[in-house]
């Protein structure tokens, strides 16, 4: 069995965070090595326990932080400190420029979730696994509603509804046998519309997870 993920809690409110803490150690997945209130108590806990992962609230009120964006700016700040340390940041806003703004420089070890995902302890622990390894998730929602938004422009070169459902899982930082069987298909249905998706994308096909989620993002981009 593998030894458990060491994960910093960063959320203002004590009891969204102490609740997250309870429940990822619960799963015997995680071991939370510490739960703070702010982005500078973030940064100082991975500095001295450099955790696997940190998953951060969107916002945390505070000084030298820009307003509503400081768990977004604090990701970045773990990234350009400790690159081998995931960040799953989690957000209330499925308006996709928060999306973009956490995945500006790069997807690589990124994951952008709702903040109803708590509640789904599977796909947070997804996420979670997903950023460890230097993948990269973003809310399935999220998708959604820019899909929706593409449709409104009504633009060429669409994806198909089977394309559709494959990038969808994708998003959520899914291998191609992960996507097999979250949709009943076979492997090589599975290949054969990442390669449809890449080519319409113009992108090459790589196995990477992290340009997976920047294929997503390059097709749902403004």
């Amino acid at each position: 069995m593998p030894e458990p993920l060491r994960t910093v809690v960063a959320d203002d409110h004590y009891l969204v965070r102490e609740g997250t803490r309870r429940l990822l150690e619960l799963s015997g997945e995680i071991v939370v090595v510490s739960a703070v209130g702010n982005a500078d108590e973030l940064l100082d806990a991975v500095r001295r326990l450099t955790p696997d992962v940190v998953i951060t609230d969107i916002r945390m009120p505070g000084g030298g932080w820009r307003a509503g964006f400081e768990g977004i700016d604090a990701a970045h700040r773990v990234h350009a400190e400790h690159p081998g340390v995931g960040v799953v940041v989690l957000s209330q806003y499925s308006d996709a420029l928060f999306a973009f703004e956490l995945f500006k420089h790069g997807t690589e070890g990124f994951a952008y979730l709702l903040k109803d995902r708590v509640g789904d302890l599977e796909e947070l622990l997804g996420a979670i696994r997903a950023v460890a390894s230097g993948g990269s998730v973003i809310d399935p929602k999220v998708v959604e509603g820019l899909l929706a938004r593409r449709d409104m422009r009504g633009e060429q070169e669409e994806l198909t509804p089977r394309e559709r459902d494959v990038l969808r899982e994708m998003a959520r930082g899914r291998s191609n046998g992960g996507i097999a069987r979250a949709l009943h298909l076979s492997i090589s249905s599975v290949e054969k519309n990442v390669n449809a998706i890449f080519t319409k994308l113009g992108l090459e096909n790589s196995a990477d997870v992290h340009r997976r989620v920047a294929a997503v993002l390059a097709y749902l981009g403004p």
